[in-house]
């Protein structure tokens, strides 16, 4: 495989699914994406969609909104709620996922990201935009510590494994919950704004509508902290600055 100027590329920098009805949008992405050197896959409608997932375990999909079968978010719905043998998550839960849209509104946008999407990007738009927004994403997604876990008191988050403990007892959250609790342990101790949040969590500012936030600030704070019992509370306000997830303090001996 050759990159840009003509530079061998020994290895994939990661692995793509393109999803687009349109011929020439498609054809366009996936050779741009492979000259700068991904190696990409394609799909023309929901079904194939996830049906390619299944089959290239993508460690991303490119996905456009409109297609014939199923619109993007039905796509995203699926791939976050399939579930393997004795209900456990099929492995496609946490695949991130950039949306492609002609749809600019804001309403387009929260319904879209909060659907699991990773970001949001509307036609048209620049390949230098695109590539960048990919490789932010990749590298949000890449897994904080060698064995994929953060630890803070009794509560647990295992990035490969996508589950939740508190207490030894399992903690059910959704793909965007499990993203924000991530990164609020990523930044234990320390205080993160709602704006951060927003940049990392859903990767796109609303045009400055931060409720999402809160919103799901209280989700993860009831089923984390209220649904622990007597222990200590881990998310805390900070009010007028953000949030911060305090490690709790060891007992002294």
């Amino acid at each position: 495989m050759t990159g840009p100027g003509g530079r061998l590329m020994d290895t994939p920098e990661a692995s793509l699914l393109v999803v687009d009805d349109e011929p020439n949008i498609r054809e366009l992405l996936s050779a741009s994406l492979r000259f700068v050197g991904f190696r990409v896959a394609s799909a023309a409608s929901g079904a194939e969609a996830l049906a390619a997932v299944a089959r290239e375990r993508p460690d991303l999909v490119v996905l456009d909104v409109m297609l014939p079968d199923m619109d993007g978010f039905a796509v995203v719905r699926r791939l976050r709620q399939d579930t393997g043998p004795h209900g456990r998550p099929a492995g496609d839960d946490h695949i991130p996922v950039l949306f492609l849209t002609a749809k600019d509104g804001v309403e387009d946008k929260i319904s879209g990201l909060t659907a699991g999407g990773d970001d949001y990007v509307t036609k048209p738009f620049s390949l230098e935009e695109l590539i960048a927004r990919i490789r932010a994403i990749l590298r949000r997604t890449g897994g904080p510590t060698d064995d994929g876990r953060l630890v803070a008191g009794d509560l647990e988050l295992d990035t490969v494994g996508h589950q939740v403990v508190r207490a030894g007892r399992p903690v059910s959250l959704s793909p965007t919950e499990f993203k924000l609790l991530a990164y609020l342990m990523a930044n234990a101790d320390r205080v993160v704004s709602k704006l951060q949040i927003l940049d990392h969590v859903w990767a796109y500012d609303f045009g400055g509508d931060l409720s999402i936030v809160e919103s799901y600030i209280s989700y993860v704070r009831r089923k984390v902290d209220s649904g622990a019992g007597g222990a200590p509370k881990l998310i805390h306000t900070v009010r007028g600055v953000g949030y911060v997830l305090r490690r709790p303090t060891q007992p002294q001996h």
